[in-house]
Order: structure tokens, then sequence, then C-alpha cells
């Protein structure tokens, strides 16, 4: 999808040809990352809508993300499900990775949950911790608002300051508390990627305040501050940064994933029956 097309016209077209697929307008959405497509599994009278078969929408490519919505019931609640995200390293584009950002957004969705691996770059975190994202640095070299504007989808110039919605982190931190799962706090780092970071990046990475690092969510969060969705982000630490354990792998990414994805899916759903 060129800058051009990325307008309020195309994302309205795609809004329509969701809302037909599915059937129902929820009020909120996740984005699953990397080994965390089963949450889509535990969502009631499930509805599918492919990528592939919504216009203007790019297919994901990476392991573990199936590419498809999945819309349902989960804690009682209406919920739309992005089951695998776009990546900037797959090459999309940052106007693709934006786009179905806000086409939920156009959908009616207004509470926008992303999840993701990530990994521990701050030296008091441990492989299966959980992290609440509280801020985020952009080291990803570019910026999913570049481009022509379109006023009807949000303004020219977006304020950051409280991207990552303050209700919503007081919401995850009390649920998180009432079950009992410890909860970190911290800065996300969004890296392009494929490849991981080198040591000497992640040493560089912690000096500037990054806690986790991944190759996500950053795009996203950044077209959702934009068309005014309310955001709560939470990472996975599924292996500790370059020079601080082993040699990194994808697949050890996602078999942690998937053992610590039920610990996730608790706290997400916890949240999901208080908005």
């Amino acid at each position: 999808m060129s800058e051009q097309q990325s307008t309020a016209g195309a994302v309205q077209r795609a809004a329509e040809a969701l809302r037909a697929a599915i059937g129902m307008a929820p009020k909120t959405a996740i984005v699953l990352g990397s080994g965390l497509g089963g949450l889509a599994d535990a969502i009631e009278q499930p509805v599918y809508a492919p990528y592939a078969g919504l216009p203007g929408f790019a297919v994901s490519t990476a392991p573990g993300h199936t590419g498809r919505f999945v819309a349902g019931k989960l804690a009682g609640k209406p919920v739309l499900c992005m089951q695998g995200r776009l990546h900037f390293y797959e090459g999309h584009s940052m106007q693709d990775i934006a786009f179905p950002v806000r086409v939920m957004k156009a959908a009616g969705v207004e509470n926008l949950l992303l999840t993701n691996a990530a990994g521990g770059v701050n030296n008091g975190f441990s492989v299966g911790d959980l992290m609440l994202i509280e801020d985020h640095i952009n080291f990803m070299g570019k910026n999913p608002l570049t481009g022509p504007n379109d006023e009807a989808i949000g303004p020219r110039f977006c304020d950051m300051s409280t991207a990552y919605t303050p209700a919503l982190r007081e919401i995850a931190l009390a649920v998180a508390a009432e079950q009992g799962i410890p909860l970190q706090r911290g800065v996300y780092l969004g890296y392009m990627g494929p490849s991981y970071e080198t040591p000497a990046e992640i040493r560089a990475f912690r000096l500037l305040g990054a806690d986790a690092v991944g190759m996500s969510t950053v795009p996203e969060v950044i077209a959702a501050a934009h068309c005014g969705l309310r955001v709560l982000a939470v990472s996975l630490i599924t292996n500790l940064a370059a020079g601080m354990a082993g040699k990194l792998s994808g697949e050890d990414v996602i078999e942690t994933a998937n053992r610590k994805a039920a610990v996730l899916q608790e706290l997400i759903t916890g949240i999901l029956a208080k908005l």
C-alpha cells in the first residue's frame, strides 16, 4: 500500500469489509505477538476473517503469526483479535503496519491491547517475566506517520506523552496484583530486525533507558495514538538480550512464549473483564 492509498477512504472500505465478515463491533482489540496466538483459541463463538480477504491488507509472513482476525467473546466481552501482526523486517511499509490499527478504530474499536515477545535488557529481568510497557524508544529508523497526513484519521503532529494510556496501565497493575502475577514495568525499545541486536547495541540500549527490546509494537502504538485509540501493551520476556546469556534463537523465543502464554492469557482476560 502506498502512502497515498493509506487514507480515510481506504480505511473505511476495509473497516466495512471487516464488520461484514465478523458481524459485530467489538470495543476492544488484541494484537497477539510471536508464539502468543494461542490466546485466540480461548475466544468463544469465534468468527474468522483472514487478512488476505480484506481490501488493502498485507499478509503476515512471520513464524507463529497466522494472519487473520478472530472475533468473539473473551471474559464475557466482545473482542477482536489480530492473530498475527505485520513487521517492518518482513518488508512491509510502515503504512502497511499502521493500516490494521486504523481499520480497527474505524470499525468501532476503542481499546487496543498489544502483546509481544521481547528480549530482556534490564539486568533484573528473567526469562518468563511479563513487562507492562510504560513508554517506548523508536529505533526502527522510520515512523508510520511519515508522508502525507489525512486529517480525517489524525493530526499532522501527534502527541505521544500518554500513548500508553495511564488508566489502562492502572487496571493492568490492579489485575496482576489480584491474580498474584508479578508484573515488571519498563521501557520497550523497537528495533528494526530481523537480525538480533549485538551485545554492544544492547549495552547502548540499556544506557538509553530500555528495559526490553523487540521488533514490533512501536509502529502500532504510534498509529493508535494518532487515531485516538486507548493503548495497553505487555511484553513477555522470552529471552535475555544479546550478551546476557547464550546464543539467540527464534525457535527458542517461540517455545518460551508457548510455555508462558497461559500466564499472559490470564492477565489479559482479567483486564478485559474490567473494561
